[in-house]
C-alpha cells in the first residue's frame, strides 16, 4: 500500500476483464502478513491477563490493533476478490465470498462451543468470577444464549469480533459489484452517513425497535462492545482501497500531498506522546469528552488517529520495507490470522480461568512466562498451519504429473488434451 490509489479507475462493467490483474502466481504480500501477525501479538497482549496488558494496548496512539486488523482484513478482501471478479467473473467472486463467510462462521461456532463447555465447566469449579461475569447471560439462560449466539445476536466479551466479518462478509460481494460497476462515492457516502448517525444512537435505536417488534430476549449489552454500523465505515474503506489497487497499478498511483503527509505526521506524532503521557483515555475517566476517542463507536478523534497513521504507512511503504528487518515469526503468523486468532481466544480463556485476572501479588516472572508461553503456543499453531498448506498444495501439484504417468504413447492422457483446450478457451484460467 504504497501510494494514494488515484487515479480512479474506471468502473468495470459485466464481462470486462483485466489481463494484467487476471494473471496469476502473485507472491504474497509479506509486510501485509507481517503486520496482521504483528496486530495479532498486540490483541493477545491486551486481553492476556498480565501487568503487560495495559501498557501493551493501543501502543501508538488512541488507536487497537482492532482498527488495523479489520481495515487491513477488509484491504485484502478488496484485492483478493476483485482480481477474482476479474479473472472468473462476478459469480465466482460472490461464491468465494460466501465460502470464507462460511469459515469464519465455523470458527466462531467452534469458540462459541468451547466457551459454553469446557469454559463454563471451569469457571464454575474453580471458581473464577471474572469468567462468570464474562457469560453470565448465558449462565442465566442457556438455550435462549447458545441459540441466538448461533444467530450472531448474542456475543460474549472476547467472541464479539468474528461475527461483524462474517456480516461484513457476506454483504461484501454486492458492495464490490456495484463498486466495480458503478464506482465507490456513493457506498462511501452511505457508510459515512452510517458512522455518523452511530455516534448518536443508531445501533441502540435499531435494537430497540426490534426488541418491540419481536420481543428478542437478549440485552443489548451483550450483543458485543463493537458497533457495527461504525466500524463498517472501516471496513467499507479498506475494501474500496484494496480494490482500488487491484485496477490501478503501484507505478501509477500518485503519491499523497506533502502537506497531508506532514499533517498527519503531526496528528499521530501529538496522538502518541498523548496516549503514553495520559493513560489509555486522553482525559480523566468520567470525561464526556473521551467519547470522541471512544473505541466501540469508532469516535471521531480515534479515526482521525488511525487513518493519520494509514497515510503514514501508505506513504513510507518503500522505506519501511527497506530499511526494517523481517520478522519472518510475525509473517507466519498473519499468514494464517484467523487460525491463530482462534487460537489466541482459547489460550485467553483458558488463562483467565487457571490463573484469572493479573494481580499486583502474583509473579511478574509468572506473567513473563505465560505471555512467552502464549506467544510460542500461537507460533506454533501458525507453522502447522502452513505446513498443511504448504502438503494440501503440493498434492493439488502431483495430480497432474499423477495424470500424465498414465498417458499412453502419444504422450497424452486420455482427457488431458481436451481439458487444456477447454482451459485456453477460457483465457487460460
Amino acid at each position: 500500500m504504497a501510494a494514494n490509489p488515484s487515479p480512479p479507475a474506471a468502473p468495470l462493467h459485466s464481462g470486462v476483464r483485466t489481463p494484467a490483474a487476471a494473471k496469476a502466481g502473485r507472491p504474497r504480500m509479506w509486510e501485509l502478513d507481517a503486520v496482521r501477525g504483528l496486530m495479532l501479538v498486540l490483541m493477545l497482549s491486551t486481553h492476556l491477563p498480565t501487568k503487560f496488558a495495559i501498557p501493551a494496548s493501543q501502543p501508538f496512539g488512541f488507536v487497537s490493533a482492532a482498527e488495523g486488523f479489520v481495515m487491513l482484513s477488509a484491504y485484502m478482501a478488496g484485492l483478493v476478490y476483485t482480481r477474482r471478479y476479474m479473472r472468473d467473473g462476478i459469480a465466482a467472486m460472490h461464491k468465494a465470498f460466501l465460502r470464507r463467510a462460511l469459515v469464519v462462521y465455523a470458527c466462531q461456532a467452534a469458540c462459541l462451543l468451547f466457551l459454553f463447555t469446557l469454559i463454563a465447566v471451569l469457571g464454575l469449579a474453580i471458581p473464577q468470577p471474572d469468567v462468570q461475569h464474562l457469560m453470565w447471560y448465558y449462565l442465566q439462560q442457556p438455550t435462549t444464549a447458545f441459540l441466538s449466539a448461533l444467530a450472531l445476536i448474542y456475543n460474549p466479551p472476547l467472541l464479539d469480533i468474528l461475527p461483524i466479518y462474517v456480516m461484513f462478509m457476506l454483504i461484501s460481494p454486492w458492495v464490490l459489484s456495484i463498486g466495480l460497476r458503478h464506482g465507490w462515492r456513493a457506498i462511501l457516502a452511505i457508510s459515512g452517513l452510517l458512522w455518523f448517525a452511530t455516534q448518536f444512537g443508531l445501533s441502540q435505536s435499531l435494537y430497540s425497535w426490534l426488541v418491540d417488534l419481536t420481543g428478542l430476549p437478549v440485552p443489548f449489552s451483550e450483543t458485543g462492545a463493537f458497533e457495527t454500523f461504525g466500524w463498517q465505515l472501516l471496513w467499507i474503506f479498506g475494501l474500496w482501497l484494496g480494490s482500488t489497487h487491484a485496477r490501478v497499478p503501484p507505478e501509477q498511483r500518485r503519491p499523497f500531498p506533502r502537506l497531508l503527509v506532514l499533517g498527519a505526521a503531526v496528528i499521530a506524532g501529538t496522538f502518541l506522546v498523548w496516549r503514553h503521557l495520559t493513560g489509555q483515555a486522553p482525559f480523566p475517566d468520567g470525561d464526556p469528552i473521551n467519547f470522541l476517542w471512544d473505541k466501540w463507536h469508532l469516535g471521531p478523534m480515534r479515526l482521525l488517529n488511525f487513518f493519520s497513521l494509514v497515510i503514514l504507512a501508505m506513504h513510507y511503504d518503500g522505506a519501511l520495507k527497506r530499511y526494517l528487518p523481517r520478522l519472518p515469526f510475525l509473517e507466519t503468523m498473519g499468514q494464517s490470522s484467523l487460525s491463530v486468532f482462534c487460537a489466541h481466544l482459547v489460550v485467553v480463556l483458558l488463562a483467565l480461568c487457571v490463573v484469572g485476572v493479573a494481580t499486583p501479588a502474583r509473579s511478574s516472572w509468572l506473567d513473563a512466562a505465560l505471555y512467552i508461553g502464549s506467544v510460542t503456543l500461537l507460533y506454533g499453531v501458525a507453522v502447522i498451519m502452513r505446513s498443511g498448506k504448504a502438503a494440501a498444495t503440493s498434492r493439488q501439484q502431483a495430480r497432474p504429473a499423477t495424470v500424465l504417468a498414465g498417458a499412453g504413447p502419444g504422450g497424452t492422457a486420455p482427457g488431458v488434451r481436451a481439458a487444456g483446450e477447454r482451459g485456453a478457451n477460457r483465457g487460460g484460467r
